[in-house]
Order: structure tokens, then C-alpha cells, then sequence
């Protein structure tokens, strides 16, 4: 390569992508690795659902290329895999969208991400690949399940369910946003009641909780399982209803406050609803459950959500005190958690203060305390839910909540009235869905012997191709219309049979791919024993935070059934895990013509160009179904691969949302021209001088420092720094030091890294086979500088600081200063200026 040579990205990206599939470069069981130590590093896989990536998409892939070359230069075998979520309700929307049956639209979006995930210059081990939908990996999802219901875990019960009736399905109630469909961009949602396949997710609840612990995770998504579990221990107490031997049973974990409690609320959809209610009050019940049945539990279960419900004309009788309690129905109870009913104490609860203010339900204080919200007239002004002492409240008055807790519950324990108890909002998983693409249940309906499991030979029970695979709507999936799929024989008995015609959820997929990676070809066990001890757990798994609770939750669920049965030797799945921000984007919707336009569609002025209406503009996450989604492959083609690799990694700090700035990318251009000529045009030194020693170990340093802690977009930065001061010196680095610069970039420019170590610096081997180099600590020292102090214009004193110090740190430093504090004694600093890295100026 000729020195002047011009940086230009097209000539050589392509080939070094060809070039790195061709040699196997990344393959774990490459020669040149096999004797390393095993790391694996695992995206979020995706689901080819659409037409393609957007840039969006790009940040995480990018994150998790960066950290697995980074490992591979460290010394490590790096199994890096991708795959795709290729059954469920995405891909078949899609489908039905396009008019192409599902199989063949999944596979032609599977090839075009495979295609953009290839232009990333990602080092995924194709090897690898596995989708959801291949038989040869649905045979294990299947065979997983058949453990599951051999075990019990997986059953069949009537469950109140989210219903789309545009989706035509059963949604999970993370799939349910403010009573409306997210799958589909907002039908109304229906609960309904239907026979549906379940799995007992919560005879793990204390596993799936106390395990936290033992994880490198971000605490955040630690604590939104831990709510989403809702561990919570309380009592169980039992009400008598007036007029009847009949009781009915309350959890509380505020069993200390029994004596405020002035009604008994009642989920809408429990079955004793029926029984309790009134004739004079049947038709206003009637009409309250029709009117609460298309609002989700999620948009039931928030706080600041104004209260509706109606009296049932029942009563309840307080078993502390024998009061009588009004019977409300409201949908801010939910049949979900604990028994369906609850004791409302408006004085000490957010939502029973609401509710009884609205329908003029008395409020009774039993705790005191003068941190309480008032009124005037000393009644208080907002529920009080913090310490205090217990008042109006019998045998425990004067106690604390703790110390009244346990005297209640032993107390009412005596007299056969409570129990202690401990509650999970968690549920047991809805796993199935009225659709025809996903999974076949492996199990037949027999009048003489039930629902009966088909033998593990026959796996994988094989999805059939039906001409129509649109959703039914009657509850039913689409398969049972097919006739040879439906009728069988019995196992068991060999008498006619019904398959099962609901197949599994998106999730059951997803739950394990991670362990299918490690042995994606074996026809004889989901995992090779001897590959899974060496592979895992995961070491690096990188992904949305939006899959937080669900998809972990289910993973970790899955993997512990697993253990148990003595099928893996660990208990969770991810090690650490890391969560990279959206990205979002401006959005431009015509409230009047009520759509989403492109960026190019608003007109100079800011209007609709239809009707000529001023749009809305907002921050939103991009979404092609928005318009705001940023195609990589027009960027690729102008500024090439890398500058996009650095700038998805530069805009922003990775665990923050960040919005996309299509000129962005070229100030990252603009960097790697700049690296490019720093290599090219330049002599090089027979020996390094000093400054440019100092220079590149400073960046190795702060490279190396900020990769470890995730700080990626302030690593691109230490790079652009080094440059900038760099390149004016460039004719005092050596070769060696030049080739130092080059192996410290290569994970995040990685094409232009190969081709300028390849045909620059004329290596026969790949960069990605270097070490990755250790900097030495003396010469990454950073400089101190002499900063003046003036005080009215002044010298008073001179500190030495490190360079670009945060001015919180200088203050502090010039306000320490014995000279500086001799001249401000009895004086007042009006102004304190700090020029960065030049003068501190006091003004007194």
C-alpha cells in the first residue's frame, strides 16, 4: 500500500468480511484456538419479523462485537453465536401482513438481517446458527416441555386471560399497554376466561428471587424481577359474611392495621362474586364486570389510575372487632395476588384512601404519627403509610407496626381466625396461544385415558402447512381445521385421539437457545454434557432492558428445571449481564390524518403535507411503524462500517437511551480519515520519542480502562483525543508504536485495523490474532499542571492538579488550600471562575 494512499472504506471492508468468514477466523474450534480458555459472549437474539435492522438495532450487536474481540485478544476461545426468535406472533403479523406464508417470509428475513449482520463485521461463528423454528431445534423445546409435564409443571387450567381481538390471541400482560395491544399497535384488549396450558413457574418464586444475589447483574433489573415476583409476607385472615356460615379469606401484610379497616374489596372476575351479590344490586355488578373486562391487570395494578367500582349489597364482618364492612367490587383488586379480596384501610393505603374518598367510605387512623398529612381540622389530608405507634386499635394500642403485627396474628391465630403467610404477586405462565406459528404441545386428548403426552420418538412433533393460518378469532388455533394433523391414536391405549391444536408462546424458544449454541447439531440430546461444562453458564449476555422481567425470567426458570433434573450442571443461565439504552429518534405524527410520516414528508414549515395540519413531534423509540426507523445500509455505503461501528458506540454511554443525529457519524468519519493518514503518511521513527511513548500508553490505559467498565462511548473519545494530539507529531512513532495504536483500536475499527496491519504494516497474519497490549503505568501517568490561583486579580498560590479535573474537584482543592484560606477569613467570594486547565480567578 502506498503511503498516500486515501481512505476509502468501500475498497476494503467487503473483502475483509469475505476474507474473515472464509478463514474461520472467530470459529471456536479453530487450531489456532482451541488450547485458549473458553469465554462466551451472547447477544439478545432477534426476531425476523420485519424487512431488516435499523440502526437501532445495530447498537447492541455492535456492543457485543466489541467485547468479544476484545476477549479474543485477551487470550480467550470466544463463542460468539447468532440465531433468530423465528417463531411466534412477530413473525407471523408479518406474514399475514405480506400475504407470504410464514415459513418462507421467515426465511427470507432471516437471510437480509443475516446479510446486515454480516456488513456489521460482526465475529459471529455461523457454525453456530440455530432458529427456533427448525425442527431439528423445536424437537428440544418440545422434549423440554414433556419433562416439564412428566414433572407437573406443566398443566391445563381455566385462567383469565388478555385477549386481542385483532392479534386473534392471548397476550402475556407485558404484551398489554393502558388497555391496548402492543403487539399490534393498539387494538383494545378483552379478559377472558378460557382452558389454557400453563406452567408452574411459581413453585420456583424463592429460587427465582434468592438467586439474585449470586448474579453480576445491573441492580436495577434485579429489583424489577424481585417486584415482578412480589415476594411479601403477611397473614391470612378470615372474614365472616353477615347473615351466613360462609367465610371468606383476605391477605394483608398489614395485619396491624385490622382495626381501620372500613370495607372489603373484591377483584371483579372472583368467583364468589356470584354468590354475594345482592338482587338489588345484580345489574349495576352486571354492568361494572362488562365495563372493567377490556382493561389490562398492568393498567388495573397502577397507583395514580382513578378508582371505579360498585357496591355488591354484601357484607363482611370484621373478625378483631366485629364491625360490619361494606363488600366493594373494583378492578384495583386483582384476582392475580393473594385470594382476590383484600381489607381496605383508607387510612393507611394510597389506593383505599382514593377509593374512599371517592365513594364516601369512612377513614379511620390506627396509626399516629406526626409526620401525617393533615387537614385543619386534624383528619388526614393523604394515606399515611410510614412508622408510627398503633391508636384506636384495642389490645395493641401503643405498639409499633412490627411489635402489632405479630400480637394480631397471634391473637387472631388462638382464635382460628388468621394465619401467617407468605404471597407472590408472581402467576403461574399462561404457555399457549391460539396461532398457528409456533411450537405443536406435544400431547394428545383421549376419552379414556385424558390428556396424554406422545412418545419422545415421535419428536419432533412436526407443525403441518396449512393454507390458511390466519387467526381463527373462536379461540381456536388455525390447526384445528386440519384434519390429518388433528385426529390420532391414543399412546396409551391406541384408541382414537386430538392432538392439541394451541401451540407454545414466542418464549418457549427463547428460554434455552442459549444452551442449543453450544451443541446446535446434536440429534441425540438438546446438549452435549462434556460442550455445556465447558461453555457455560454465559459469560457476557448483552441486550435490551425491555426484556428485563419476561424473557430472563423465563430463561432462569427454564434453566433451573434443568438443573433439577440433573440434565445441566448449573443453576442460572447468565452470569453478568449487561443492558444497552434504546435508541430513540425524533417522530412526526398528523393528529388530524392520524399517521406517522417520514422526516422528508413535513413540509419547511413544519405541517402535514396532506392536510397541511402543524405534526407533533416527539421522542420516541425508533420503530419502522413510526417512520423513524434509520436503515444502516445507505450510512454503510457513504461512510462505511466503521465510522457507523463508532458512532453507534460514540452517542452516547451504552447503558442510556441516546437519540440518533444523522450527522453524528460523520465527526467519526472525519476520525478514522484522520487515523488512517496517522498510519499511512508517515515515516516512521526508528525510535519513539518520549511525548508519543506517553501518548499511546496514556490511550491504552484509558482504552482499556473504560472497556471494562462498559463506558464505550468515552473509550471512542480517549481515541480521538489521541489523534488530535497525535497526529502533529506523527513522524516521532516507531513502527512497534504505530502497531500498538492499530491492535488497541481493532475492536471497534475493526476493517480498518486489518487492512491498514495487512497492507500498511505488511503482517501475513490477522490483527485479532495479536495480544491485546498492556500499557505501562508510568508512562500512562498523566501530567501535572501548575494552576494558578488569583484572588482579585492576584497570585496567591499555584497547585498542581491533573489535567481536565471536573471544576467540583478543582473547587475543592482551591478552597483546601491554607494560602487561599488565609486571604477569604471573614470574606465573601462573589464569583469563582475556572478557566479548564489555565486559572482559577476569586473574586471577594
Amino acid at each position: 500500500m502506498d503511503r498516500k494512499t486515501p481512505y476509502e472504506a468501500k475498497s476494503f471492508e467487503k473483502k475483509w468480511q469475505e476474507k474473515w468468514e472464509a478463514d474461520k477466523l472467530y470459529s471456536v474450534n479453530s487450531e489456532k484456538l482451541k488450547n485458549r480458555k473458553p469465554y462466551y459472549c451472547l447477544d439478545m437474539f432477534p426476531y425476523p419479523s420485519g424487512s431488516g435492522l435499523h440502526v437501532g438495532h445495530w447498537r447492541g450487536y455492535v456492543l457485543s462485537d466489541v467485547i468479544a474481540r476484545f476477549k479474543m485478544m485477551q487470550g480467550y476461545k470466544v463463542l460468539h453465536p447468532m440465531g433468530w426468535d423465528s417463531f411466534g406472533l412477530p413473525a407471523e403479523n408479518y406474514a399475514i401482513k405480506t400475504g407470504v406464508q410464514p415459513k418462507e417470509s421467515t426465511k427470507q428475513n432471516i437471510s437480509n438481517i443475516k446479510r446486515q449482520l454480516k456488513d456489521i463485521g460482526c465475529i459471529y461463528d455461523w457454525d453456530h446458527e440455530i432458529a427456533t423454528s427448525h425442527e431439528d431445534y423445536y424437537h428440544w423445546t418440545q422434549w423440554i416441555f414433556l419433562q416439564m409435564f412428566k414433572k407437573g409443571l406443566a398443566y391445563k387450567e381455566k385462567y383469565p386471560v388478555n385477549w386481542c381481538n385483532n392479534c386473534k390471541a392471548v397476550l402475556a400482560n407485558e404484551e398489554v399497554e393502558g388497555g391496548k395491544c402492543e403487539r399490534c399497535g393498539g387494538s383494545d384488549i378483552e379478559i377472558k376466561t378460557i382452558n389454557q396450558w400453563m406452567l408452574r413457574i411459581t413453585k420456583y418464586a424463592d429460587r427465582l428471587i434468592d438467586d439474585l444475589d449470586t448474579l453480576d447483574w445491573p441492580e436495577k433489573v434485579k429489583e424489577m424481577q424481585r417486584n415482578w415476583i412480589g415476594r411479601s409476607y403477611g397473614a391470612s385472615v378470615k372474614f365472616k359474611l353477615q347473615n351466613t356460615d360462609k367465610e371468606i379469606e383476605v391477605f394483608t401484610t398489614r395485619v396491624d392495621t385490622l382495626f381501620g379497616a372500613t370495607y372489603v374489596a373484591m377483584a371483579p372476575e372472583h368467583p364468589l362474586v356470584k354468590e354475594i351479590v345482592t338482587a338489588e344490586q345484580k345489574q349495576a355488578v352486571d354492568d361494572y364486570i362488562k365495563s372493567v373486562k377490556t382493561t389490562s391487570n398492568v393498567e388495573r395494578n397502577k397507583d395514580d389510575r382513578e378508582k371505579t367500582g360498585v357496591f355488591s349489597g354484601a357484607y363482611a364482618i370484621n373478625p378483631c372487632n366485629n364491625e360490619v364492612l361494606p363488600i366493594w367490587i373494583t378492578d384495583y383488586v386483582l384476582m392475580g395476588y393473594g385470594t382476590g379480596i383484600i381489607m381496605a384501610v383508607p387510612a393507611h393505603d394510597t389506593r383505599d384512601f382514593a377509593f374512599a374518598k371517592k365513594f364516601n367510605i369512612p377513614i379511620k387512623e390506627v396509626i399516629y404519627s406526626k409526620n401525617a398529612v393533615r387537614n385543619e381540622d386534624g383528619t388526614l389530608k393523604e394515606a399515611y403509610t410510614g412508622p408510627g405507634k398503633l391508636i384506636n386499635s384495642s389490645y395493641i394500642d401503643g405498639l409499633t407496626v412490627e411489635a402489632a403485627k405479630e400480637k394480631m396474628i397471634e391473637e387472631l391465630s388462638k382464635a382460628g381466625k388468621a394465619d401467617k403467610k407468605v404471597n407472590y404477586h408472581l402467576r403461574d405462565w399462561i404457555f399457549a396461544r391460539q396461532r398457528y406459528w409456533g411450537e405443536p404441545i406435544p400431547v394428545v386428548y383421549c376419552e379414556k385415558c385424558g390428556i396424554v403426552p406422545i412418545d419422545e420418538s415421535e419428536l419432533p412433533l412436526k407443525l403441518p402447512y396449512i393454507e390458511n393460518y390466519k387467526p381463527t378469532g373462536t379461540l381456536e388455533s388455525p390447526l384445528a381445521s386440519c384434519e390429518e394433523f388433528v385426529n390420532t391414536t391414543c399412546p396409551h391405549c391406541g384408541g382414537p385421539a386430538k392432538r392439541e391444536t394451541d401451540t407454545m408462546p414466542q418464549w418457549a424458544g427463547s428460554c434455552w437457545y442459549f444452551i442449543r449454541y453450544v451443541s446446535p447439531r446434536n440429534e441425540k440430546a438438546f446438549v452435549d454434557p462434556d460442550e455445556a461444562k465447558e461453555w457455560l453458564p454465559v459469560n457476557m449476555y448483552v441486550g435490551g432492558i425491555e426484556h428485563a422481567v419476561l424473557h430472563l425470567l423465563y430463561a432462569r426458570f427454564w434453566t433451573k428445571f434443568l438443573y433439577d433434573e440433573g440434565f445441566v450442571h448449573f443453576k442460572e443461565p447468565f452470569t453478568k449481564l449487561f443492558n444497552q439504552g434504546m435508541v430513540n429518534r425524533f417522530a412526526y405524527h398528523c393528529d388530524k390524518c392520524n399517521k406517522w410520516l417520514d422526516v422528508k414528508e413535513v413540509t419547511s414549515d413544519g405541517a402535514c403535507p396532506t392536510c397541511g395540519t402543524k405534526i407533533t413531534k416527539s421522542i420516541e423509540k425508533m420503530s419502522k411503524s413510526k417512520l423513524n426507523g434509520v436503515s444502516p445500509d445507505e450510512l454503510v455505503n457513504e461512510y462505511g462500517v466503521d465510522s457507523l461501528r463508532l458512532y453507534e458506540l460514540f452517542m452516547g454511554d451504552p447503558v442510556q437511551d441516546s437519540i440518533w443525529n444523522d450527522d453524528g457519524i460523520k465527526g467519526c468519519y472525519t476520525f478514522l480519515k484522520k487515523a488512517w493518514g496517522f498510519v499511512c503518511d508517515n515515516e516512521y521513527a526508528s525510535e519513539s520519542s518520549l511525548k508519543a511513548k506517553k501518548l499511546t500508553h496514556k490511550l491504552m490505559k484509558n482504552v482499556k480502562e473504560r472497556m471494562e467498565a462498559f463506558k464505550l462511548n468515552t473509550a471512542v473519545s480517549a481515541f480521538m483525543e489521541f489523534i488530535n494530539e497525535a497526529y502533529p507529531i506523527k513522524q516521532e512513532f516507531s513502527k512497534d508504536l504505530i502497531e500498538t495504536f492499530l491492535i488497541t483500536l481493532s475492536p471497534y475499527a475493526p476493517h480498518i485495523a486489518e487492512e491498514l496491519w495487512r497492507n500498511r504494516l505488511e503482517h501475513q497474519e490477522s490483527i485479532f490474532y495479536e495480544v491485546y497490549p498492556e500499557f505501562d503505568s508510568e508512562l500512562a501517568k498523566e501530567d501535572l499542571l501548575e494552576l494558578p490561583i488569583q484572588i482579585n486579580g492576584k497570585l496567591r498560590d499555584v497547585l498542581s492538579v491533573q489535567h481536565d479535573l471536573p471544576e467540583t474537584v478543582i473547587k475543592e482543592k482551591v478552597f483546601g488550600s491554607e494560602k487561599v484560606q488565609k486571604y477569604l477569613e471573614g470574606k465573601e467570594v462573589r464569583k469563582f471562575v475556572y478557566v479548564k486547565n489555565k486559572i482559577v480567578s476569586l473574586v471577594i
